[in-house]
């Protein structure tokens, strides 16, 4: 213990020694201060980059003393002196890291993601020291042994039991030795998942496709050639047209644009990402991260990372998840075989010479939906204004459980665009803090996500409401349209805010139960059960506004929607769980079973799953940050997992008559989204449901059951 923080001290003074000099002192650090702040809210505006290492620093500090307090304490262990100080320690550190990890996704900067480099040894550095405690994990197994001794509630026994378990994961059981070696590993994965990401980023915001003859923007909507025009003119080329392999600018460009070889173009460096053996590549950094998870693994006991990290998942292990994948494949890659043969057919009638592509996909999916139903997406996105989509959204959480969004302008953000919600329960009592930042930048990264600057929790009688923030990367809106989302894009707006709800209505005593402090593949049911709202005819009439006019969706349009709503799934399937079944591989291999080359192994994957040529997978391995950066290693599975947990949830509605049914709302809301990690997933869910689900209702949400 004595050499463990001799090393952690030493490593705090050396980079405090680099850092302390020119920054303000302790006292006057906005971040070690209680936020006096509307609500309690991050001082953004006050928040300086320096601030952030002696903040961490001195954070670090705090954090320890209360736990050597809890350690030194002399009388017996029980729950009140031992299991609540734990689980109440750490507001310091937790105020702090919360707004740098937040920040460094949503607005970094090279200064920033240096300093996360820098400080990471030492963030690892006292996590370990927490977890590898000895003196402390003696204490917390005591308690837990001795548990029948204590008068403890059902949540105050599930948060003994929680934390017992996360001190087993983390190797408090080890040998000094095996500590060691954890230590070491642990710092080099933290160092690693940070280095993967600023790849990531790295190579988007390297790469430009500039077109400066206007017939290489035929097929275009007039937006998206604005919108390319404007990201020209603000990179100094007035005149020009800019696209990116950001999503936004991605996927239009693939789906619209006639020009095949500009296509090609733009696609192949959106797959290479990572890959480019420059000094973004991802591909050494996938390896190491890969071996070393194993390492940890069988350190812990466990046959693989996939069985360290399912061990504490609904599935419990790779065969569930397996088996659960192949019940879906067949069926899906069937539909899909099936849609790549109407494409070509398509493309043969155009040119009898040219081979579907995995770049012509989009393109021709586009046409061959205008022709089967006579719909196209550029003609629905005229009806899906941003700000309508948003009002849509809090209209259906208003119509299931009585939630209001007040926006305000009296709170700092830490970005102009950023928008900012008061949450207020049906009684008119606050919920929480809503954020919601909608457009892409440089300093941000790629997807959409949902994460929290405070979590709920009950302390000393006061219900501590959370501060909440969505992500999403949506198209800005030009001088002639406001923004206008794609269907995909307004399911993913309903997914994120299904997070949101989650935790905004969690009503848990303790923080680290509470909210979306859930199994990774339960966490997705409340954000994809909210999508099944987003395109119901009655919802989308409340939304749903053309941008031009304020006519209402018509209804021979929702028709087309409605029956359009399985089209494609074949590839939209296929390409995710190709996705599910890379992650899988790559994390069931033992530490015996090094990797050689990332491109082949990731090719021998979708060739044993028989993917077809025509579709890649959702995520190449370079860029694909759920599972190298993201916490969803050994979990991608979890989006499908959690969907046939939707679907049967949505199910429950649809039988009632009454998409919005009270009495089902109700229980949706007091078994599922208040309860956070109070008790088993599976649990929770049969308090709602009174079954478990099969994978059917799944199938026929997909379209894939016939």
């Amino acid at each position: 213990m004595k050499k463990l923080l001799l090393l952690l001290t030493g490593m705090l003074i050396a980079v405090t020694s680099c850092n302390y000099e020119k920054k303000p002192q302790i006292m006057d650090n906005p971040l070690l201060k209680e936020f006096s702040t509307p609500f309690g809210v991050p001082p953004f505006e006050k928040i300086k980059l320096e601030d952030f290492s002696p903040a961490i620093l001195e954070a670090i500090k705090i954090h320890q003393s209360e736990i050597d307090a809890i350690v030194n304490n002399q009388d017996a262990p029980t729950f009140e002196n031992t299991i609540l100080p734990y689980e109440n320690s750490g507001f310091l550190y937790t105020q702090v890291q919360s707004v740098f990890s937040n920040l460094t996704s949503s607005l970094t900067s090279p200064e920033m993601q240096k300093l996360a480099q820098e400080l990471s040894p030492a963030v690892s550095a006292h996590k370990d020291a927490i977890k590898l405690n000895g003196e402390l994990f003696h204490k917390i197994k005591t308690v837990y042994q001795n548990q029948d001794k204590f008068d403890l509630d059902p949540e105050s026994i599930r948060l003994l039991e929680e934390t017992y378990k996360s001190f087993v994961r983390g190797g408090a059981d080890l040998g000094d030795t095996d500590k060691e070696t954890l230590r070491g590993i642990n710092e080099e994965l933290s160092l690693l998942s940070l280095k993967f990401s600023e790849n990531v980023l790295g190579d988007i915001n390297d790469y430009k496709l500039v077109i400066e003859s206007e017939e290489d923007l035929a097929g275009l909507p007039e937006n998206v050639i604005y919108s390319a025009a404007q990201t020209a003119k603000e990179e100094g080329m007035e005149g020009k047209w800019i696209f990116t392999v950001q999503k936004p600018s991605l996927i239009p460009f693939i789906t619209y644009a006639d020009n095949r070889n500009l296509r090609e173009k733009l696609f192949t460096a959106y797959i290479n990402l990572g890959n480019n053996d420059n000094e973004y590549n991802n591909k050494e950094i996938i390896k190491k991260i890969v071996s070393l998870r194993a390492q940890k693994a069988r350190l812990l006991g466990f046959e693989s990372h996939a069985d360290f990290i399912l061990d504490n998942n609904m599935a419990r292990n790779p065969e569930t998840v397996l088996n659960f994948l192949n019940k879906i494949w067949d069926p899906a890659l069937k539909r899909a075989k099936e849609e790549a043969l109407d494409l070509q057919n398509m493309m043969t009638e155009e040119n009898k010479d040219l081979k579907l592509q995995a770049w012509d996909w989009w393109y021709y999916s586009e046409k061959v939906r205008k022709e089967k139903f006579d719909i196209s997406e550029e003609e629905v996105s005229q009806y899906f204004v941003l700000e309508n989509v948003v009002k849509g959204v809090f209209g259906v959480a208003n119509s299931l459980y009585g939630l209001n969004f007040e926006e305000i302008d009296s709170i700092p953000v830490y970005q102009k665009d950023v928008k900012a919600y008061e949450v207020k329960d049906g009684d008119g009592s606050h919920l929480g803090i809503l954020y919601m930042d909608f457009f892409p930048r440089a300093s941000k990264k790629s997807g959409a996500w949902m994460s929290n600057y405070r979590e709920q929790s009950i302390k000393d009688g006061v219900n501590i409401r959370p501060v909440v923030t969505t992500n999403f990367n949506f198209t800005k809106p030009t001088a002639d349209a406001p923004a206008l989302l794609s269907m995909d894009e307004v399911l993913t707006t309903f997914h994120e805010f299904g997070h949101a709800l989650h935790s905004l209505l969690s009503q848990c005593k303790y923080e680290s139960l509470s909210g979306t402090s859930v199994t990774r593949d339960f966490v997705e049911l409340p954000s994809q059960v909210m999508e099944n709202w987003a395109m119901e005819p009655e919802v989308l009439k409340t939304y749903a506004f053309h941008y031009k006019t304020g006519e209402i969706i018509p209804l021979d349009l929702i028709e087309k929607i409605k029956k359009s709503g399985t089209f494609n799934q074949g590839f939209a399937t296929t390409e995710y769980l190709a996705a599910s079944y890379l992650d899988m591989d790559y994390h069931i291999l033992n530490e015996k079973e090094p990797i050689s080359n990332i491109t082949e192994f990731e090719k021998e994957a979708m060739n044993n799953i028989g993917l077809i040529p025509e579709i890649i997978v959702r995520y190449r391995s370079t860029y694909f940050s759920h599972i190298f950066s993201g916490g969803y290693s050994s979990g991608y599975y979890s989006y499908i997992w959690a969907e046939q947990l939707d679907a049967d949830a949505f199910e429950a509605f649809k039988e009632t008559g009454d998409l919005f049914n009270q009495e089902v709302a109700s229980s949706f809301r007091h078994n599922i989204l208040e309860k956070g990690n109070t008790a088993e997933a599976k649990d929770l869910y049969i308090a709602f449901r009174g079954k478990q689900p099969g994978v059917e209702s799944l199938l026929k949400k997909r379209g894939l059951d016939k």
